[in-house]
């Protein structure tokens, strides 16, 4: 089954239900409480996946099996507007092959998140059409000082318009513009899951990448990788999040920007660095993949989304 026409779920705004679910690795109870509090006093409600804070050997929140179950349960249930992830970690992709597409494609909702989430997102956007929205978690972002970009936040899931220039961290790699449906998430998720059945469908998008504590080689060799295998092909751009941490000790501090301008360049379209979305230092923005949006490096650096993500209230 290829790319799906997109299947966007209803708008989600202040005094709509929340489920928080744990579909990777447990996270910490006292950080969630705090996250919890802050949705609370933005007006959101909350309802708590049964296995939000379990454990299971040995990172995971829970078996598969509960985990799967959870994030079902808040796909079915009518009173959720939209499910919240409570970190990342490592675990989605073992949800992957029990996930009943059926089910989600009759019950459009946001699943928010980022990092090992990328999994669960690129498949349910290729299978179903679900726009994924890659965005702040509980324990990273809402549990911390300043770690969620509000705006958007609000913004994306209620299908106002939202754009994304320098003051959410975009800067010029390369100039140009282009048009094209946004797509990406976790460089690493994502060239991990070359070769599988769960392939991301990368190829003809503007690509969203971004990934934590990777040293410019390990980019470079990940990009390499989809470069080599075909996922680069007709890619119209590229915008690269923070790349929070991807330094080697001593090296030029633009040794990352340089490598990849030199493994894209027979890359065609314009390429930004910089948008603080998934791993980030603060200020954690809300990116919807799977829809129509324009980059512009022209002057200022700019993407503007050119559709709503969701199917707003009337």
């Amino acid at each position: 089954m290829g790319d799906q026409p997109n299947r966007k779920p209803p708008a989600v705004t202040p005094g709509c239900t929340i489920a928080l679910v744990s579909p990777a690795s447990h996270p910490r109870p006292e950080r969630i409480a705090r996250a919890i509090a802050f949705l609370e006093q933005q007006g959101y409600k909350v309802k708590r996946g049964e296995h939000l804070l379990s454990k299971a050997r040995p990172y995971f929140a829970g078996t598969a099996e509960q985990r799967l179950q959870d994030l079902h349960a808040a796909f079915q249930d009518d009173e959720v507007a939209a499910i919240l992830c409570s970190r990342g970690g490592y675990g989605s992709n073992y949800l992957l092959a029990g996930l009943d597409l059926e089910l989600i494609r009759r019950n459009p909702k946001p699943l928010i998140g980022y990092s090992d989430l990328t999994a669960l997102q690129t498949w349910l956007l290729d299978q179903v059409g679900l726009p994924g929205f890659y965005g702040p978690m509980l324990s990273a972002d809402f549990a911390a000082d300043n770690g969620v970009d509000l705006e958007s936040f609000r913004a994306v899931l209620a299908g106002e318009r939202a754009c994304y220039g320098p003051a959410h961290g975009l800067r010029v790699l390369r100039k140009g513009t282009a048009k094209g449906t946004l797509y990406g998430g976790c460089l690493s998720i994502l060239t991990a899951a070359m070769g599988t059945h769960y392939a991301p469908h990368t190829e003809g998008k503007l690509l969203f990448l971004e990934d934590v504590a990777a040293k410019p080689y390990q980019v470079d060799r990940m990009l390499r990788q989809m470069l080599l295998g075909g996922k680069l092909d007709g890619v119209t751009g590229v915008i690269f999040g923070e790349m929070l941490d991807c330094v080697s000790p001593g090296a030029d501090p633009g040794l990352l920007d340089e490598v990849i301008l030199q493994v894209l360049r027979s890359i065609e379209g314009p390429i930004a660095i910089g948008l603080r979305a998934g791993h980030v230092s603060h200020g954690n923005v809300t990116l919807p993949l799977g829809v129509t949006a324009e980059l512009n490096l022209e002057g200022e650096p700019m993407l503007q989304l050119l559709e709503p993500a969701v199917n707003r209230k009337h």
